[in-house]
C-alpha cells in the first residue's frame, strides 16, 4: 500500500514542476526577451552608453570638452549630464544609428577627480539609462 501512496505524491509533484515551469515561460514581460513580450508599443532597448572620451581616469584640463556615444536614445533631450552634480550643457550630433554627445568640463572644478554622470530619461523606467565615468581634472 506504501508504493502506490509514494508514486501518486510523486506523479502530483512532477505535474506542478511542469506546470510551474510553462507558466514561467509563457508568461511576457518576466524576461526571456528585450521587449518585455507581446510586441507591445511600449517595447524597448536599454541605452548603451559608449565610448567615453577623455577615457576614464585620464587626466583632463578644466574646461576642457569631453564626449560619448549613445546608442537605443529615441530623442537627444532624453539625455542629462552632470559633473559633481553641476549640469552641463550638452551638444548633440544624429549619426541615424547613434548620437555622438559633447560636453564641456565645468571650469569651477580643478585639481579634483570628478564623475561625469550620464542619465537617460524615458517614460518607461525599464527604457531608461544611467553611466558615467572619472576624470581627473586639473588646472
Amino acid at each position: 500500500m506504501k508504493a502506490p501512496k509514494l508514486l501518486t505524491i510523486i506523479i502530483m509533484l512532477a505535474g506542478i514542476n511542469i506546470n510551474t515551469a510553462y507558466a514561467s515561460e509563457h508568461h511576457s514581460g518576466h524576461g526571456g526577451s528585450s521587449s518585455g513580450g507581446g510586441g507591445s508599443e511600449n517595447a524597448c532597448s536599454k541605452p548603451q552608453l559608449t565610448k567615453f572620451t577623455p577615457a576614464h581616469l585620464e587626466t583632463a584640463a578644466r574646461g576642457s570638452a569631453f564626449s560619448f556615444l549613445a546608442f537605443n536614445v529615441e530623442k537627444p533631450e532624453q539625455i542629462e549630464v552632470t559633473v559633481k552634480s553641476i549640469p552641463v550643457t550638452l551638444t548633440t550630433e544624429d549619426k541615424e544609428n547613434f548620437y555622438i554627445v559633447k560636453g564641456m568640463l565645468p571650469s569651477e572644478l580643478h585639481d579634483t577627480i570628478a564623475r561625469i554622470n550620464i542619465k537617460v530619461n524615458a517614460k518607461i523606467p525599464r527604457c531608461e539609462g544611467e553611466n558615467g565615468w572619472l576624470v581627473k581634472i586639473t588646472d
